[in-house]
Parts: C-alpha cells; sequence; structure tokens
C-alpha cells in the first residue's frame, strides 16, 4: 500500500490551499482515510478523517469549520480543503489509512505566511 500526498506550497495567511493523496495498492475503497500534520518541534497531531463511505467524518477543534477533508473513492484519492489559514497551520501534512493509521504518506508541505 502507498499514499502519495501533494498540493502543498505557500500561501498567505487568510488563503486557501487544497492538497490530495492518492492510494494505491488496496483492491477495494472499504477503509477509513485522514490527515495529520507535524509542525517543526511539535509531535504528529490529527486534522481529520473521513469513513469509507465519506459519512462519518471528524475534525480537529483547531481546523474546524476552516477545513473539509473529502475522498473519491473511484479516483482512490483523498483531499483536504484548508480555507482561512493562519500560520499556526504551517506544518507538513501527511495523509494515511485507517484510524490508528496503518499506512501513511511521505508528507506534504504547508507553509502559511503571516
Amino acid at each position: 500500500v502507498q499514499l502519495q500526498a501533494s498540493g502543498g506550497g505557500l500561501v498567505q495567511a487568510g488563503g486557501s490551499l487544497s492538497i490530495s493523496c492518492v492510494v494505491t495498492g488496496l483492491s477495494s475503497s472499504d477503509y477509513g482515510v485522514g490527515w495529520f500534520r507535524q509542525a517543526p518541534g511539535k509531535e504528529r497531531e490529527f486534522v481529520a478523517s473521513a469513513s469509507w463511505s465519506g459519512a462519518t467524518i471528524y475534525y480537529a477543534d483547531s481546523v474546524k469549520g476552516r477545513f473539509t477533508i473529502s475522498r473519491d473513492n473511484a479516483k482512490n484519492t483523498l483531499y483536504l480543503q484548508m480555507n482561512s489559514l493562519k500560520s499556526d497551520d504551517t506544518a507538513v501534512y501527511y495523509c494515511a489509512r485507517d484510524s490508528p493509521p496503518v499506512n501513511w504518506g511521505q508528507g506534504t508541505q504547508v507553509t502559511v505566511s503571516s
């Protein structure tokens, strides 16, 4: 199983960014997915998760109302739409399969300039 994240970059505070993650190596979409992030000097933290159908979604309080997780099972792709970005959102963002995660992507850097 491989997870390939992409779409990170530099954005100004208040701006928006969308990152995605392609999952390969699985024969079905019957798995949960999630996004985590790790800022410099801090531990990796949960950001958002979605069930296999996308019907059950959870967000960390710090991103609730600003971030939206979604998935397209036909494309085996997971998305994270990030709006109203803050400097505190600066981190490496990792996609993961299942909770607790059993597979991790390589991470994509998101930097929010103030």
